[in-house]
């Protein structure tokens, strides 16, 4: 009789059912990975936002107006030209939506900036999310912006990333 080498059928079942515990057990660890890469999407605009208005705050200190509060007028010089381009509030920038896309220079295919007061879902005044979501009292997820309301005070930054 020759001695024959390989697996028996009952080695083969034991290790596909091995294999198939292991899968039940790791899938759930790799299924959540969309929202997890758009919550790590909204904390580097969040991180963005946060940076560009740090130079932005620098820019209207050298230009001594990190104290004032532009209102409605262009009052801050980004690009050293001689003429302001950004609405400063105590030296950052104004909680308005063009305003905020303006010292981003974000994409507008892949994100928007709308004022709260056009969706009514948070109680910030300016929301940042990504182009392809809609966002509802249901559906949260977009980067929250509150401007400084006095020259003691720093503006407010939050991520919401609720059912993203």
């Amino acid at each position: 009789m020759k001695n024959q080498k390989g697996f028996t059928l009952i080695e083969l079942v034991v290790v596909i059912i091995i294999l198939g515990i292991l899968a039940v057990t790791a899938a759930p660890k790799f299924i959540n990975l969309q929202s997890d890469a758009r919550e790590s999407t909204l904390d580097g605009m969040k991180g963005a936002l946060q940076g560009a208005n740090t130079l932005l705050y620098s820019k209207a200190a050298i230009q001594g107006k990190e104290k004032a509060d532009g209102g409605t007028t262009a009052n801050i010089d980004i690009d050293n030209d001689g003429t302001d381009d950004v609405i400063g509030v105590y030296g950052y920038v104004k909680a308005d939506a063009a305003q905020v896309s303006e010292i981003l220079d974000i994409d507008t295919n892949e994100w928007t900036v709308v004022a709260n007061s056009d969706t009514d879902v948070s109680a910030a005044p300016i929301l940042l999310h990504p182009k392809d979501i809609t966002i509802s009292k249901d559906k949260k997820c977009f980067v929250e912006y509150t401007g400084a309301t006095s020259s003691s005070d720093l503006p407010d930054y939050a991520v919401v990333a609720d059912d993203c």
